[in-house]
């Protein structure tokens, strides 16, 4: 099945919403992951710095948003806070029912279905304010773009693979494929990261988990250098995850760089 996205209570900010057949479940928050080791190694070598051990212990997270949701060609405001702007192309899994303290192998029958993420980055930003071991909070907070529907995990099922699904993830930045990566490549299944977001926690219908980059998925990772320099004003970002659809977001103001 497949469930579109709307918005709701525009008196109230415009909540992103999932219109489902016994009704509309508004997005109440978002916890990001970081579950592709590939990205996370490569981001940290561009750094300079060794692939930290305890990622492999710890399905980590941060909260982002949920208010500042877009939708499939809604635009992007350039954010004021930066100018470094990056994509993060990720899978996200939006909670069902309601459930607390799940082990992995029993959560993702609480998966209401699986959603294209555009987790915008203002790397300058985050760059400044992660110095003080908190964060990322302007770097993040701006712009999340999902969509363009919701599928339920029974239409992935035949392409089941490893922790993920044998799917391919792809962004293309003015019409040149940026990025190309694999959901099955991922560490931490769905499964781990909502046994971790719902240790001690009531995870409620409406709660957006994302998947974290997936390799390749970000300038950040690939360097400015290799890609046409950042995000700028008018560039169009398109991203596709097979079976799930794509997702298209102009960057409002100015002109399409020539990329």
């Amino acid at each position: 099945m497949k469930y579109n996205f709307v918005r709701i209570n525009p008196s109230e900010g415009a909540v992103v919403a999932v219109e489902t057949p016994d009704g509309r479940v508004p997005i109440r928050s978002f916890r990001d992951f970081y579950a592709f080791e590939q990205h996370v190694k490569a981001a940290r070598a561009r750094r300079g710095v060794d692939m930290i051990p305890d990622w492999y212990e710890i399905a980590i997270f941060y909260f982002s948003n949920a208010q500042s949701l877009l939708l499939d060609g809604e635009a992007l405001d350039f954010p004021s806070a930066g100018e470094w702007l990056d994509f993060e192309l990720e899978v996200g899994a939006v909670i069902g029912k309601e459930c607390r303290n799940v082990k992995a192998a029993d959560a993702e029958q609480y998966i209401l279905g699986y959603t294209v993420v555009n987790d915008w980055s203002l790397r300058d930003a985050q760059k400044a304010e992660m110095k003080m071991n908190l964060g990322p909070a302007k770097g993040k907070d701006f712009g999340t773009t999902i969509g363009p529907v919701l599928v339920s995990p029974d239409e992935l099922a035949a392409k089941r693979s490893g922790k993920g699904f044998d799917l391919t993830m792809t962004c293309h930045v003015n019409g040149k494929e940026i990025s190309r990566g694999n959901w099955k490549d991922i560490h931490f299944s769905f499964g781990e990261m909502i046994e971790r977001a719902s240790n001690g926690v009531t995870l409620y219908p409406g709660e957006l988990i994302g998947s974290g980059t997936v390799g390749t998925g970000c300038i950040l990772e690939l360097g400015p250098e290799n890609t046409g320099g950042w995000i700028k004003r008018g560039d169009l970002v398109e991203m596709e995850i097979e079976g799930l659809g794509k997702i298209a977001s102009k960057v409002a103001g100015g002109t399409a760089s020539a990329g």
